[in-house]
C-alpha cells in the first residue's frame, strides 16, 4: 500500500496529509509569493504524487520525495508559462558581420590617423565641427579665434583629410595587389 493512499484512508493519515499540504503550501508560497499559484502547485503536486506513488521506493523518504515532486511542478509551471516570441526569418539576419565590423574599424583607424596628422588648429576645428557638431560661431568662441579663421582652418583640414585618406587608400590597394601577385 502506498503512502498517500494510506494517508487518505485513515483519520491519522488524513491529518498527516493535511500537515504535508500545509508545509507544501508554505514552501510553494515562499517560492512564488503568490497564494493562488502556491495553491495550484500544491494541488498539482498532490495529484502527481498520487498518480506516481508507486515510484516511491523508500517510505521513510516520503517527505523528500513529495517536495521533489513539487519542485518539478514549480519548474514545469515556469517552463510552460515562459513567453515565446514570434519571429520572422528575416529577423534573424544581422547586417553586422565580422567583415563589416573589421572594415568599419579600419576606416575609423585611418580617419583617426589622418586627423592626428593635421596641424593642431585644423585638428581642433574639424573635431569640434564635424565630430562634435558645434556651429562655426560656437567653435570661434571656444577657440577664441575669428569665425573666418574657423572657416579657413576647416576648409584646409577637410581638404588635407580627404587627400590623406585617398592617398592611404590608394597605397593600401597597391600593397594588397602586390601581395596577391606574390601569392600567385
Amino acid at each position: 500500500m502506498d503512502v498517500l493512499n494510506f494517508f487518505c484512508r485513515t483519520r491519522e493519515g488524513k491529518k498527516r496529509l493535511e500537515e504535508r499540504r500545509s508545509r507544501l503550501f508554505r514552501i510553494a508560497y515562499s517560492w512564488s509569493h503568490n497564494a493562488a499559484l502556491a495553491d495550484d502547485l500544491v494541488q498539482e503536486t498532490l495529484t502527481k504524487a498520487m498518480q506516481k506513488s508507486s515510484q516511491l521506493r523508500d517510505q521513510k523518504a516520503g517527505d523528500a520525495w513529495l517536495f521533489t515532486v513539487m519542485s518539478n511542478c514549480y519548474r514545469d509551471h515556469f517552463r510552460r508559462s515562459k513567453p515565446t516570441d514570434e519571429f520572422e526569418e528575416g529577423d534573424l539576419i544581422n547586417e553586422q558581420t565580422p567583415e563589416t565590423e573589421t572594415s568599419r574599424h579600419q576606416i575609423v583607424k585611418h580617419v583617426r590617423a589622418a586627423i592626428a596628422a593635421l596641424a593642431e588648429g585644423q585638428r581642433q576645428v574639424i573635431t569640434l565641427v564635424d565630430l562634435e557638431g558645434f556651429s562655426y560661431v560656437e567653435v570661434a568662441e571656444i577657440l577664441n579665434v575669428p569665425i573666418g579663421t574657423v572657416m579657413s582652418r576647416l576648409c584646409r583640414a577637410r581638404r588635407a583629410l580627404k587627400e590623406r585618406i585617398l592617398h592611404d587608400s590608394k597605397k593600401n590597394t597597391e600593397v594588397a595587389e602586390s601581395r596577391i601577385r606574390r601569392v600567385r
